[in-house]
């Protein structure tokens, strides 16, 4: 269990910081001496970004294979070709390099923006500041980057609330006792270290709840399943599974029943239409849903209003509450979209 306290505090350290960078914390640059910035380049950076020319609205997001992301780009793409752009939809398969090369594209099309769930927090910054410097504005969703003012929108689901939320519905699934494991989603993620924190912060709340494995299954649902099967073997007697996204939870409901075990609390994040057939089934406890086919469309009408106005009339960086999704309101939910 030693190793397991490390890792949470070393995820409660990444959620501090997440939560430091969402205040406006000030970053290295604006450590700098004013001397070393020149009133006009300030002036310059503070111009409003006009797009490259065209009427082409990027929209790069991981793999469509996940109906999260494929939610968010259908949505995104819907809007903005509402709104009159055209629109070419690209996926990064969380590959940085390959997401460098999709801003390189869009800058190369003379892009309009640019509307991006990221490959990494730190590994997007470059990639977002390449577009800013060609005059194209980015606009992220769902994923945030470990850097402010270069990108113009960081429109999120608000994991931390989301997390806390199913964590209570987990707790109580638990009887507020047993063993349990937790899966957790790629280390470069931002959203896991954050998720994962506050899960522990209400779950740890419990002494008689005791954790007894931890580990990455990197969003994935075939990956979840591997790690579930090797987890029952070492330990027979676990009561529940807390799963970063739907797509583990997914994974993991499906190693249990290939177990052949039942009544095991199982929840996820994200609000899928597979977790709540897994709700509705009795296989999952519940789900946090984030919504991402609002965050989508918000991404595009900010991008459509910046590129109007100059400005979205947001702050930069944006939360959109998570609901906690149970048996008892599972019917409300469809396509990410909750209609309550």
């Amino acid at each position: 269990m030693k190793h397991t306290r490390k890792l949470t505090a070393g995820l409660l350290a990444i959620a501090m910081a997440a939560s430091m960078a969402g205040c406006g914390g000030n970053n290295a640059s604006s450590a700098a001496p004013a001397s070393s910035t020149p009133a006009s380049s300030a002036a310059e950076a503070a111009k409003p970004l006009t797009g490259g020319g065209s009427k082409i609205m990027y929209i790069i997001t991981p793999s469509h294979s996940n109906p999260f992301f494929k939610t968010e780009a259908e949505s995104a793409s819907a809007k903005a070709k509402e709104l009159g752009y055209e629109v070419k939809v690209v996926s990064h398969d969380d590959d940085a390099t390959k997401q460098a090369e999709l801003f390189d594209n869009a800058i190369a099309d003379k892009a309009a923006a640019i509307i991006c769930d990221n490959a990494g927090a730190d590994a997007t910054v470059a990639a977002v500041k390449k577009a800013r410097d060609n005059n194209i504005p980015t606009f992220l969703i769902d994923r945030e980057i470990n850097e402010s003012g270069v990108a113009i929108s960081q429109i999120v689901a608000n994991n931390y609330q989301g997390a806390k939320a199913i964590a209570e519905k987990f707790v109580e699934a638990m009887g507020e006792k047993g063993e349990y494991a937790e899966l957790l989603g790629k280390e470069s993620d931002t959203n896991a270290g954050v998720r994962s924190s506050a899960f522990h912060e209400i779950i740890d709340q419990y002494p008689d709840m005791k954790m007894v494995a931890q580990q990455t299954a990197n969003w994935e649902q075939t990956e979840a399943y591997q790690k579930v099967e090797t987890i029952l073997q070492s330990n027979p007697n676990i009561k529940g599974i807390v799963c970063g996204n739907d797509t583990m939870a997914v994974g993991a409901a499906a190693a249990i029943k290939a177990a052949g075990l039942k009544d095991i609390a199982i929840v996820g994040v994200d609000g899928s239409d597979e977790a709540a057939e897994q709700i509705k089934s009795g296989n999952m406890v519940g789900t946090a849903l984030q919504q991402a086919a609002l965050i989508a469309e918000m991404g595009a009408e900010q991008a459509d209003q910046y590129l109007k106005t100059g400005s979205t009339g947001k702050d930069e960086k944006q939360l959109v509450d998570c609901i906690a999704i149970t048996k008892d309101n599972v019917d409300k939910l469809k396509n990410f979209v909750y209609s309550g």
